[in-house]
């Protein structure tokens, strides 16, 4: 038995839990990464990554490395009643961001390139530890590991997140109920090769009986298949599947017209919809799958996990170093509604997807080709359809974070809202406004501000908080400023009009905390003495 100590202890080491080791690291905190399996995954299973999620792991750095091992150039073909319709995705409502697409890459992808990531700034995943113990006290959390040789170890951590799955033994130990239930369908999931279907786009076989999908990937295999099995045929999911059985259920929806072979991974699965009744306990927390579970629809669940992590990690690091603990309960404040409102979406989703009701069987034969067909001509409903999966919409409004100071912004980003993209020049170079602020830390931007007071106000803030604000000035006048945006798109996308000046600090994970549209700063340093650091403050 040995004795160890953390800041934070992350248990799980899948998307989640690798993100959010790796915003701690950004932040200037080493967390202890735990997992009991002994290896990563290697198969597809996650294969969906948002706009969203891409903008928040730039920060990071590593979606570039994600753009360029996935395919970003995925069109939908939906099959029915022997017509191919294709149906376009994501082609409208993405103006504001640098990744207008739906990626797919293999969840194994995934977590490679965020391990990886990891162990480039020194923090290693210990595989083959499990956490069986756990009891919190005022001051920390005493936690018992046992390593795959049978080891024990007693850790004690600050705080305590489980990333650890819809089992999440950190869940259990905190007591934290996990309410919903399961569908009564089983599914077939399988990464194996294909012949019969074009190359590079995602397939879906409609017919009353369900849906068949089959998705274009890289590795492991070219193919992920996905498909209902017959109603009223249970099956185990511990079941041995045979590529015999996997090539009948295709059949049957594809009408033979689709060859499989060389499975690399398959098996068969139960849905279920659960969701934490919180997300805290004391100084434990739960993130991704530990906290919320849902169908696959829409590709929501790595992506709301990463989220997250995302969200959670900056603010366990800002206390960690003496911020407000009062940051810690925005956490569950910001992200529970957004687990509930996934789950929410990808149950109906699912449930129009899978029911066996005569009545929707046949409007999802019949009637959803029809629909579809003319999706193009509706561009204002799939521009909102689009922006709500891909998460750009995401909002913390209502957050104790959110203060809209002098009136609510009529137009544009208000507070507790994504800061959105565009293109700006910085220092004379063609770059975006989300790389321009993408450095870990607040981000002050004053636009259309050129009152020398207010100037000379902000530029002393980075001396006061000790580099954890930066700041920088848009204009869409050229010359004497950092950031100039010439076509004024910036700002129109922020709600700010030429001559009007406005402030907006927007918070490490991409929202903006604080607007107000006066010329004073009262509001603003009064909002960060109260979030960041007080001894980081040269009074």
């Amino acid at each position: 038995m040995t004795d160890s100590h953390a800041d934070v202890l992350v248990v799980g080491a899948g998307p989640t839990g690798l993100t959010l080791a790796a915003v701690l690291a950004a932040h200037g905190v080493r967390p202890r990464l735990v997992d009991r399996a002994r290896d990563r995954v290697h198969e597809s299973r996650a294969l969906a990554i948002q706009p969203r999620t891409l903008e928040v792991l730039a920060g990071l750095g590593v979606s570039d490395t994600l753009v360029s091992l996935g395919n970003p150039d995925v069109r939908l073909h939906l099959h029915v009643a022997g017509r191919d319709i294709p149906v376009p995705l994501f082609d409208v409502g993405l103006a504001d961001t640098a990744y207008p697409y739906l990626l797919f890459l293999s969840q194994g992808q995934t977590e490679r390139v965020l391990a990886e990531h990891l162990s480039a700034h020194g923090v290693a995943v210990q595989r083959g530890v499990g956490l069986f113990g756990m009891d919190q006290h005022d001051d920390r959390v005493v936690c018992r590991l046992r390593h795959g040789d049978g080891s024990e170890e007693v850790v004690d951590a600050a705080y305590v997140v489980g990333c650890d799955g819809a089992h999440s033994t950190v869940r259990e130990r905190a007591g934290i109920p996990f309410a919903g239930g399961s569908y009564p369908q089983t599914f077939l999931l399988a990464d194996l090769e294909a012949d019969g279907i074009r190359p590079g786009s995602a397939h879906a076989f409609l017919s009353a009986r369900g849906l068949l999908f089959f998705f274009p990937l890289v590795q492991p295999a070219s193919w992920r298949m996905l498909a209902m099995r017959p109603q009223g045929l249970p099956v185990e999911p511990s079941t041995d599947v045979t590529l015999a059985q996997v090539q009948a259920l295709a059949d049957a929806y594809t009408g033979r017209s689709v060859l499989l072979h060389d499975p690399v991974w398959m098996t068969n699965f139960r849905l279920h919809h659960r969701a934490a009744t919180r997300y805290r306990a004391g100084r434990v927390f739960l993130a991704g799958d530990a906290a919320h579970i849902h169908s696959p629809a829409g590709g929501q669940g790595m992506n709301t996990g990463i989220q997250d992590a995302v969200n959670l990690g900056w603010k366990l690091a800002h206390v960690l170093r003496g911020s407000n603990a009062g940051l810690l309960a925005t956490y569950e404040t910001e992200r529970a509604p957004v687990g509930r409102s996934v789950v929410r979406m990808t149950d109906r989703a699912f449930g129009i997807a899978a029911s066996a009701n005569p009545l929707i069987a046949f409007a999802r034969a019949r009637l959803a080709p029809l629909v579809l067909s003319l999706a193009p001509r509706i561009s204002t409903g799939r521009a909102y359809l689009f922006r709500t999966l891909a998460e750009l919409g995401i909002h913390y409004r209502c957050s104790p974070l959110s203060i809209e100071d002098g009136g609510r912004a009529r137009h544009g980003a208000r507070a507790g809202d994504r800061l959105p993209d565009a293109t700006i020049i910085h220092k004379g170079a063609q770059t975006t406004l989300h790389a321009a602020l993408g450095e870990p830390a607040w981000h002050l931007l004053t636009c259309e501000a050129d009152e020398p007071s207010l100037r000379a106000a902000v530029q002393r803030l980075p001396e006061r908080y000790h580099g954890s604000v930066r700041v920088h000035h848009l204009t869409s006048r050229s010359g004497g400023s950092d950031l100039h945006d010439p076509d004024g798109v910036a700002l129109q996308r922020l709600g700010v009009r030429r001559g009007r000046p406005a402030v907006l600090l927007v918070r490490p994970d991409g929202h903006v905390g604080y607007r107000t549209g006066t010329v004073g700063v009262g509001g603003l340093e009064a909002y960060l003495r109260r979030w960041l650091p007080p001894e980081a403050a040269r009074r």
